[in-house]
C-alpha cells in the first residue's frame, strides 16, 4: 500500500493536462496518415482515371486480370479487346491497368 499512496499523491500534484496536449498526438497521427497513405492514393486514382479516359481504338492494353489485347471498340464504360485473331472480349474501362507500347502484342505472340 505504500507505493500506491505515493503514486496517487504524485498524480494529484501533476494537475490535468491541457486540451492541446491531449489532442496533439491524435492530430499528429492523422497528419502522418494523410501524407503517407491518403494523399498518394488520391494521386494514383487521378492518374488512373486520366489513363482510362485517354484510351483510343488501336491502343494495346493490359487489364488487371492479366489480359493483353488491342482495343477494337471504345464505349462509355466498356471496351472491346481483340486478344487473338478473331477472338474478342468485353471488359470494363476501369479494369485497364496499363497502356502498353505499340507492338507489344506482336512481340508477345512471336515469343
Amino acid at each position: 500500500m505504500f507505493f500506491i499512496s505515493d503514486a496517487m499523491a504524485q498524480a494529484e500534484g501533476a494537475g490535468e493536462p491541457s486540451l492541446l496536449a491531449t489532442f496533439l498526438p491524435l492530430l499528429l497521427i492523422f497528419a502522418v496518415m494523410y501524407f503517407l497513405l491518403i494523399r498518394p492514393q488520391i494521386k494514383r486514382q487521378k492518374e488512373h482515371k486520366k489513363l482510362v479516359e485517354a484510351i483510343e481504338k488501336g491502343d494495346e492494353i493490359a487489364t488487371s486480370g492479366g489480359l493483353l489485347g488491342r482495343v477494337v471498340n471504345v464505349g462509355d464504360t466498356l471496351l472491346v479487346l481483340e486478344i487473338a485473331d478473331g477472338t474478342t472480349v468485353v471488359v470494363q474501362r476501369f479494369a485497364v491497368s496499363t497502356v502498353m507500347p505499340k507492338g507489344t502484342i506482336k512481340d508477345a505472340r512471336e515469343a
